[in-house]
């Protein structure tokens, strides 16, 4: 009998064949795989009980904490769909999703439960972990209540959903993608491939769940029976301090949380930690400060829509012959197609592959098992991106000799600036050289002359002062001329995602305000 695939019944195998080891670490809270399994299974007796049907929507607001971490096992376990809400939005926002969705239930952190309380009366069931407020139920109390009697694992259809993930809003309202459970078992498979996840690894969730379910590491480390550390806020000496206290030897986080980790003061390394970021192209600097510090970065990339991970940046024997420098700036390419990810390639418009010369410029596509089954209520969107089979991910890259893909920038933040195109990508990669930058974004402002320049927003290293005439003389020597910043701002922070990415939108709009740009 064929038995349709889901990340699910990485559970199964876990609950059966580990149920005395550490599964998880949330605080002073330890929680054996047996433990998880009980709360998984009282979970979906619980919403089974509460009059939930297969199919139905349970959307869940919540740090990485345990509790979060379970609604990856027993919300799909009662044959549901999984709504994970960003930590970071709006009432209004909050609102949109919960109806758009048409999601039935909520499980929210009791600390966060201000920010949706507006928004959630109406909803049948509503838990809370932590104090309940009059109309919700204490997630804990109503869970000790349910059954424990395991429940067989039954998904009847693999392309079914698991989970419908809604994506940061920037111009527009946030898109529901709808990944099923072939998607995520795919994609899982792929994150315990290319992290090399063993049973002996020691996970630090960095990376908000909520953020395409961890990247898939709420059900790849279950997968292989290793101990998930739970982290609800990400602080560069909590990270440090969790690495040496638990024994972490693996986490995921964008270059922003790569970042934090190489500037905060810690003891050095007493076991190996491997870290797979994405989000945004890691600075090639910044790769080979960690490599010194005996670190191992894998680079990965990746969209929602598909999963989300989809190339990686392959180091073969033959590389490590290369320099630092030179091994570096190879790390900092999005690499080549993941194991299962299908076919990733780089196409011109009218679809021919870009030249491998590392220069021809075109847009990344994937067709494969991983890509979604499409925007939720939005059939406009879904055929806008995907097309004759192939979804269209709107990141604009060159093709190396090697076959290793190079992301130069995402469409919208290519800088046009009389008629020559400027990889925003490039100009940060040499600001994060010097060596008083912390942070470097950079973005397309109006000229009169040239029709766009580029604009660069600079957080200074703490202690250190850096000026824009420095600044301009190190870009005018590492880059063209046109594509040095004609402007230099120094802020405090950039403003990001909930998963580390840059809003660039932000940066540019009081520019383009009552002005055409060749970007919304």
């Amino acid at each position: 009998m064929i038995v349709p695939v889901t990340p699910l019944d990485f559970g199964r195998r876990a609950f059966k064949l580990y149920p005395d080891r550490l599964a998880v670490v949330d605080g002073p809270l330890r929680l054996t795989y047996r433990d998880l399994a009980e709360r998984t299974y009282r979970l979906a007796h619980g919403l089974k009980a509460a009059g939930l049907r297969p199919g139905d929507r349970v959307a869940v607001l919540a740090p990485n904490t345990h509790t979060m971490l379970e609604t990856f096992y027993g919300v799909p376990w009662a044959g549901l769909v999984l709504v994970p809400l960003n930590t970071r939005l709006t009432p209004e926002e909050y609102r949109y999703i919960l109806t758009h969705s048409g999601s039935r239930a909520l499980i929210a952190d009791g600390r966060l439960w201000p920010l949706i309380a507006p928004v959630a009366e109406g909803l049948p069931l509503i838990l809370v972990d932590g104090d309940a407020p009059p109309g919700t139920l204490a997630y804990e109390d109503w869970l000790s209540r349910q059954s424990a009697d395991p429940i067989p694992l039954d998904v009847p259809d693999e392309n079914g959903l698991i989970t419908l993930n809604y994506t940061s809003g920037t111009t527009s309202r946030p898109k529901g993608v709808m990944l099923t459970h072939r998607n995520t078992f795919m994609n899982a498979v792929n994150f315990l491939l290319h992290h090399r996840m063993a049973i002996t690894d020691r996970y630090l969730h960095t990376l908000p769940l909520f953020h395409v379910n961890g990247w898939g590491d709420a059900w790849a480390v279950t997968a292989v029976g290793a101990v998930h550390v739970m982290m609800s806020k990400v602080e560069g000496q909590a990270m440090w301090d969790l690495i040496h206290q638990e024994g972490v030897t693996a986490l995921c986080g964008a270059p922003a949380v790569l970042n934090m980790l190489a500037t905060t003061p810690h003891a050095p390394l007493d076991h190996p930690v491997r870290i797979a970021t994405a989000g945004a192209p890691p600075p090639a600097a910044l790769l080979q400060t960690l490599a010194q510090e005996g670190i191992e970065i894998l680079h990965v990339y990746g969209l929602t829509e598909v999963s989300p991970w989809i190339t990686v940046s392959e180091i073969r024997p033959e590389d490590h012959t290369l320099s630092p420098e030179a091994l570096a700036a190879k790390m900092s390419c999005q690499g080549v197609e993941q194991i299962l990810a299908g076919e990733v390639k780089v196409v011109h418009e009218d679809g021919t592959e870009v030249a491998h010369d590392g220069q021809d410029l075109g847009e990344i596509v994937n067709r494969s098992n991983v890509v979604m089954a499409g925007y939720y209520q939005d059939p406009e969107k879904t055929a806008e991106v995907i097309r004759d089979g192939w979804f269209h991910t709107g990141d604009l890259a060159v093709v190396h000799s090697d076959g290793s893909i190079q992301i130069r920038d995402r469409a919208k933040d290519i800088i046009i600036s009389g008629g020559e195109n400027i990889s925003s990508v490039e100009v940060e990669d040499v600001l994060y050289r010097h060596p008083g930058v912390y942070e470097a974004a950079v973005v397309a402002v109006p000229d009169d002359k040239w029709g766009e320049t580029p604009k660069a927003f600079i957080v200074p290293k703490p202690g250190m002062t850096v000026t824009a005439e420095e600044l301009r003389q190190f870009c005018r020597d590492r880059l063209a001329h046109y594509k040095v910043p004609t402007s230099f701002e120094f802020v405090e922070a950039l403003p990001r995602t909930a998963s580390g990415k840059v809003q660039k939108y932000v940066l540019r709009k009081p520019y383009w305000e009552g002005r055409q740009s060749h970007v919304n």
